[in-house]
């Protein structure tokens, strides 16, 4: 497998995207990583390592996309940047999956204009798996569509049922709908309509799930617009790290405490590392035609190397292609119906 990865994309580039590269290379003997972006700085960086330099290259891009620009704008006229180098790869079948943790929006508008969609789905969604108390879930979309239709909420489930089945090898996932309420009629516009819709679908849809009941893991794929999904996805980043942070705290305000501490130690650490975003490595954008992962933007080695673990488990069930099936199959069934 070949892997494009934006050396220059995240807070921490390219230092922790070199580190993470190597330390995926170290466990992956059957991957070939392809780095993008400034040659004199990559470079530098890699002398720090000893490596296979014919499973690791440089593929020089002298310009860089910032937050701060806009996205289809920088896209279009900096063909030259690391990011668009990186996904214009997986367009012409250099590379089979791109990873940046650069500028989320720069990073849909690169794969929308220059990889495209699968057909039959009107707007990619951004995927993060994160964790609950029964088990992981998917909220879909986290940001890549603040506004979106009932029919994109549809698509969100259909790719969302797939992603889950097969990476996470879950039969018939629960899916539900955020919503303020548990009843049906309760919403806005866009959840009544696409309530409606989601019970139609060939789906395990359990209907609208309260903000509240998300953390739970008893259902497994959530859709919703991407602004909900977005402030439900830092919402429960913030809330996560400031707990871990008071519990800290309290633990070592007095000496009892502090040998309670010593006690609990190995729970809270294995309890930690499981909301920790870098064991996840970054979200999948389902619905390109390539396979793309957006890494948070300030991922360490360890989130890089995540990423690219995961960027290979999507290649290697396939995902594009069983989407691709799964979104004519369920645009069959609503023409039928």
């Amino acid at each position: 497998m070949r892997i494009a990865v934006d050396g220059m994309g995240g807070d921490n580039a390219p230092q922790a995207v070199i580190e993470g590269c190597i330390e995926y290379l170290k466990e992956n003997t059957d991957t070939t990583i392809i780095v993008t972006g400034k040659e004199e700085l990559l470079s530098k960086e890699l002398s720090k390592y000893t490596y296979d330099k014919s499973r690791l290259i440089i593929e020089p891009a002298e310009d860089i996309i910032s937050n701060d620009e806009s996205p289809v704008m920088a896209v279009r006229r900096k063909k030259n940047s690391s990011l668009v180098k990186a996904v214009t790869m997986v367009k012409e079948g250099k590379a089979d999956a791109v990873i940046s943790a650069g500028s989320t929006g720069a990073i849909l508008a690169a794969a929308l204009l220059i990889i495209g969609r699968i057909k039959g789905v009107d707007r990619p969604a951004l995927a993060p798996l994160m964790p609950g108390a029964n088990g992981n879930f998917l909220v879909l979309d986290s940001g890549a569509n603040v506004d979106c239709k009932p029919v994109n909420l549809v698509q969100f489930a259909v790719m969302g049922k797939t992603y889950f089945e097969n990476v996470l090898k879950v039969r018939n996932p629960k899916i539900g709908l955020i919503n303020i309420g548990a009843e049906a009629e309760k919403g806005n516009e866009l959840t009544k309509a696409s309530y409606e819709l989601l019970k139609d679908a060939d789906i395990n849809f359990v209907g609208n799930v309260e903000p509240r009941d998300i953390p739970k893991g008893d259902v497994q794929v959530f859709v919703c617009d991407g602004f909900v999904g977005n402030t439900v996805l830092k919402m429960y980043e913030g809330v996560s790290s400031n707990l871990f942070a008071l519990i800290k705290q309290e633990m070592m305000s007095t000496i009892g405490t502090k040998i309670g501490a010593l006690l609990l130690k190995p729970a809270f650490s294995k309890l930690k590392k499981k909301f920790d975003y870098k064991e996840h490595g970054g979200a999948p954008l389902l619905g390109i035609k390539g396979v793309t992962i957006k890494a948070h933007g300030s991922s360490d080695g360890r989130a890089i190397k995540n990423a690219l673990r995961q960027a290979k488990k999507f290649y290697d069930n396939d995902l594009i292609n069983k989407m691709n099936i799964a979104v004519a199959a369920e645009s069959t069934t609503k023409q039928s119906n």
